[in-house]
């Protein structure tokens, strides 16, 4: 199975990570195996790499690959959504908290060029956009079965669609005539509600933000977000590390406000000359500010283009 990947901020999340030979780690989002490849070569003996992944496809190929490197470190991959690690790695033989995590929030190359996955506007293909196959739930069922009022509210709320109401009412046009089933039609659509003159000059897709939408509330990535993260350190040991990756706005700011949060809980207000509300910090930042992707990665993968990375450490 041709599962490609290039890992986005590749050497940034190991620099993050400050990976040690016996550590244990966690590739919350392992898809190609990209980032876990790297890490498990940093791995010797009583080191350990745990993977996890939605996709069947991803633990397949990533297994495949992992088994190749030549390391004496373990690793398992376990088939899941990284929303519920705590539950998953149960199942794993380790008497420690984490000494490092990675999350990438991105959808995986493989999964954006197999056409018939239907994650790309650029491909005629079936309306789907599961990461998990096995889910009833594909963008197919929210564009036909869905209200006017719900479709803008996503577009609008998870693609941050200026146009969501006009694209929202187009559907509901089009879908009473024949079930909308496909990539192309959603295209055509978002294409008939967005005037010409409106669109934006950057250069992007007009659909862009509505299959990015769509994705999100298939795969309900946000609304579990902040308590997963906050989960996800609880793992940590001490001086542990969390390196989290995102790829637009709406996932950066819950990260930058749960990193914050967590490295400042104080809730005392600020003429407060000393805090009285006993809300300690559990973990220090290691990135006030995004790390974004060189000059030299964006000519070699044009997708870091809106990678950001964010990095804390457990206190």
């Amino acid at each position: 199975m041709d599962f490609h990947h290039l890992p986005v901020l590749l050497h940034e999340c190991l620099n993050g990570l400050a990976i040690k030979p016996t550590g244990v780690y966690l590739d919350c989002t392992l898809g190609g195996a990209g980032h876990s490849s790297e890490i498990l070569r940093r791995l010797g003996p009583g080191g350990l790499l745990i993977g996890i992944d939605r996709d069947a496809d991803a633990i397949e190929a990533a297994t495949q690959r992992l088994s190749s490197v030549g390391t004496q470190a373990r690793f398992c991959c376990l088939k899941g959504n990284f929303h519920d690690a705590a539950a998953l790695l149960k199942s794993v033989e380790t008497d420690r908290g984490l000494d490092g995590i990675l999350v990438d929030l991105g959808v995986s190359s493989h999964q954006l060029d197999v056409r018939e996955r239907g994650f790309s506007y650029h491909d005629d293909a079936p309306l789907d956009m599961r990461m998990d196959r096995n889910q009833p739930l594909s963008a197919r069922e929210i564009v036909n079965i869905r209200s006017e009022d719900e479709l803008n509210r996503i577009l609008r709320d998870y693609g941050e669609e200026k146009w969501a109401r006009q694209i929202a009412r187009v559907i509901c046009d089009r879908r009473k005539a024949s079930p909308i089933e496909t990539t192309g039609q959603l295209v055509d659509i978002v294409d008939a509600a967005i005037p010409k003159k409106f669109r934006s000059g950057d250069g992007s897709h007009p659909a862009r933000r509505t299959f990015q939408a769509l994705r999100i509330a298939v795969n309900d990535e946000l609304d579990p977000l902040e308590g997963s993260l906050r989960m996800l350190v609880d793992q940590l040991a001490p001086g542990g590390r969390l390196c989290v990756i995102t790829f637009h706005s709406l996932e950066d700011r819950i990260v930058k406000n749960t990193f914050r949060n967590l490295a400042d809980p104080c809730t005392c207000p600020k003429s407060f000359p000393v805090c009285v509300c006993g809300k300690k910090p559990t973990v220090k930042l290691i990135t006030r500010k995004p790390i974004t992707a060189t000059p030299e990665e964006l000519a070699q993968n044009p997708r870091s283009r809106s990678a950001s990375l964010r990095v804390l450490e457990k206190l």
